[in-house]
């Protein structure tokens, strides 16, 4: 069983690596799966989760920073060391590398990972917006296996992670929140009795 399922993995990414490919998706893919590419986006939202989305907006802010420092930490420190699967770039012949491979290890993909934690945690508090968040991240893993530095399962498993640690993350901070707040009421109606 286990032999199925790495080879299907070599064939799912043969097929997204080299027959679903055009000159496009060449340019396209390369350039979202970059961080580098993203860093106005994630200064534009953060500014606007601050200063615009009144307190849900910075309840928002607030947990995804936290999320994304424990899914990085998560992904990046505990399972990839764990596990330590080779990049298929490393490993496979004929990979069509449109990145740098990198060092790291393969599984489980952090992009799929974090990307995914964030949609769930944006999703959270902004429901209506959920296609467009959840399209991004799926765009963002999928750009992995494209490029050549990831196999399908490794963005599989890390978007079923991402989602886990995005619903628990959101789950202890707006608990957390309440608490804070329930905290505050008690003590501002016990003062103003005295």
């Amino acid at each position: 069983m286990l032999n199925f399922l790495l080879n299907l993995d070599i064939y799912l990414f043969r097929l997204i690596n080299n027959v679903l490919i055009n000159p496009l998706f060449d340019k396209f893919f390369p350039f979202i799966t970059e961080v580098d590419s993203w860093i106005l986006v994630y200064i534009v939202g953060f500014w606007y989760l601050f200063f615009k989305s009144g307190k849900i907006g910075k309840l928002t802010a607030f947990t995804l920073i936290i999320t994304i420092i424990v899914s990085d930490q998560f992904s990046s420190t505990f399972l990839k060391e764990w596990i330590v699967r080779i990049r298929p770039c490393h490993v496979l012949d004929n990979v069509r590398l449109l990145v740098d491979c990198g060092g790291g290890k393969s599984f489980p993909s952090s992009h799929a990972v974090n990307n995914f934690a964030a949609a769930f945690v944006i999703t959270y508090f902004f429901k209506k917006n959920y296609i467009f968040f959840y399209l991004i991240a799926f765009l963002m893993a999928y750009s992995r296996v494209y490029v050549g530095v990831h196999y399908p399962s490794d963005v599989i498993v890390g978007a079923i992670i991402g989602i886990i640690i995005g619903f628990l993350m959101t789950k202890l901070i707006t608990k957390l929140e309440q608490l804070i707040s329930k905290k505050n009421i008690k003590f501002a109606f016990k003062n103003s009795k005295e």
